[in-house]
């Protein structure tokens, strides 16, 4: 392969050229079978973790969150001895063959061979290196063969894999020798086979392609191998019609590239509207709330009164009934009045005026025998109940009326030590997804906070629920984005004791507990 390109070209395909695993430059590329490609150590890295997680479940070295974590990248030269023909396993080969492809998330599976099975991709490797030439175009490719000083090569021999200048490629390479007939191409420091060799059988040249399997293969694959009852074709014929169909896709994205811009163009006022939308949904949320504070504060103030005024009453007459009391004490009040009144020696002016002291003094008497506060020091009355309220606001959503409330099936809904439960939907087909929740209501009406569930069908098993407990459930629909109000609660109750359903052949019973399996047996029912 010669040229370099142009450099604006191969500037804007460098996303193309990072692997997905790496996140760098391809180094020594393989083509997965699902058409992806990655580097050769990524390959053995994600096998290695794959398979260190397996074996290694449970313990505190293992990490199973993500089996795409990055090890010690092995050396090629160990790769290398893995892969060499002849070789036998031992503790550092991997006994996983499948992984997630780091391009797509597929799982790809790389069969028996493993990493012996797949492809080099000399093509990426080319146009990678052609890559890094481009990026350090300062950079020379110096002559391999030149007596110190060195000059700057001028072609680079594949054969010899070598680079040279003018004069030392016409030393090495003279004119009417066998040397002269080497493919050279411009200066570059990546020198691949020349030929393809099949995986499969590694002395064999590929040589046909696959039109079932979209691969290369050689002659033995085609007789008596994986493919020999697959539909082949000649290299050439592949060749041709490969790139015939390469180009028309490239003409066709080369001539709708106003089209594309028109989109690009479009797009962008997609985003603006978006974020216009989004801003004007938020004011909108925000006057929805600021009524709410409205009515809050509201609220407030009127209790606060009433609560202030109810205080000032009460306080009114405590300070009443304690003035009176006051005044039965000496030398105050009814007490100091009556002793005033004793002086006096007139018969007649002493009853007209001892008559009514003494009923007085009589019932200012009773009331010490029997103490009665004037008013009540509680405002239990006036303590607001906000659990409901509470409740309501903590489900406070904004629901989309473009898809319908699933109703849950009371009748095909079933609890014994786990629960069933099945609802139905109008938009079945439409709906993407359905959110499940549940929660224990304890015997004082005390509910605790919703757990939820994921299901993609309109059914569910829910495990491992306490006896003798009621539960409630409801589920809600989800299409995109867009998600559906909550059904109707459904209350159910476990019994009090483990369920046992009695099983058996030949007059035995069996007595075993009921188990997700039967309320699955009972849903097919």
């Amino acid at each position: 392969v010669s040229g370099t390109g142009s450099p604006v070209t191969i500037k804007n395909i460098e996303r193309e050229l990072i692997c997905p695993a790496c996140k760098e430059l391809f180094t020594h590329p393989l083509i997965l079978p699902c058409q992806h490609s990655i580097c050769h150590k990524c390959v053995k890295e994600l096998l290695l973790t794959l398979d260190d997680s397996f074996n290694d479940v449970g313990s505190d070295n293992s990490n199973q969150s993500s089996p795409r974590l990055r090890l010690p990248s092995p050396s090629m030269d160990k790769i290398d001895r893995i892969n060499r023909p002849g070789w036998k396993r031992n503790s550092l080969t991997p006994r996983t063959t499948i992984f997630p492809c780091p391009g797509c998330e597929h799982d790809v599976d790389l069969g028996e061979r493993g990493i012996n099975g797949l492809f080099r991709n000399f093509t990426l490797e080319t146009i990678v290196e052609r890559y890094r030439q481009a990026a350090r175009a300062a950079t020379a490719i110096m002559c391999d063969l030149c007596k110190p000083p060195p000059q700057e090569s001028t072609k680079s021999c594949m054969d010899c894999s070598a680079s040279y200048c003018n004069e030392c490629f016409k030393i090495y390479h003279p004119w009417g020798t066998v040397k002269a007939q080497h493919e050279y191409v411009g200066p570059t420091t990546n020198f691949r086979p020349k030929i393809l060799m099949c995986p499969e059988h590694e002395t064999e040249r590929i040589n046909m392609y696959c039109e079932l399997c979209r691969r290369p293969v050689c002659h033995l694959c085609k007789l008596g191998g994986n493919h020999s009852n697959h539909r082949v074709t000649t290299m050439s014929s592949a060749y041709k019609t490969l790139k015939e169909k390469l180009s028309k896709d490239i003409d066709y994205l080369i001539g709708k590239e106003s089209q594309v811009k028109s989109q690009i163009s479009e797009l962008n006022l997609l985003m603006k509207e978006t974020e216009c939308n989004g801003e004007r949904a938020k004011e909108e949320a925000i006057t929805h709330f600021e009524k709410l504070f409205e009515i809050l504060e509201e609220r407030k103030s009127s209790v606060l009164k009433a609560i202030d005024s109810s205080k000032k009453l009460r306080l009114d007459k405590f300070q009443t009934q304690m003035e009176e009391y006051r005044g039965l004490l000496e030398n105050n009040g009814l007490v100091g009045y009556a002793q005033e009144v004793l002086k006096e020696t007139d018969q007649s002016c002493f009853v007209q005026t001892a008559k009514q002291l003494h009923l007085r003094i009589q019932k200012a008497t009773e009331s010490l025998k029997s103490f009665r506060p004037a008013a009540q020091t509680s405002f239990e009355d006036y303590v607001v109940n906000t659990s409901k309220q509470t409740e309501l606001l903590g489900e406070l959503s904004f629901f989309s009326s473009g898809i319908d409330v699933p109703e849950i099936n009371e009748e095909q809904s079933k609890v014994y030590n786990n629960a069933l439960i099945n609802w139905q939907h109008p938009e079945k087909d439409k709906a993407d997804s359905y959110v499940l929740e549940y929660r224990k209501i304890n015997r004082d009406d005390e509910m605790l906070s919703w757990n939820e569930v994921e299901v993609c069908g309109t059914s569910k098993i829910i495990q491992d629920l306490e006896n003798s407990s009621t539960y409630a459930f409801r589920v809600r629909a989800y299409r995109g984005s867009i998600c559906s109000p909550c059904s109707r609660e459904l209350i159910l109750h476990t019994p009090p004791a483990p369920a046992f359903a009695l099983m058996g052949s030949g007059g035995i019973q069996l007595e075993e507990p009921i188990t997700a399996k039967y309320l699955e047996y009972q849903e097919n029912m």
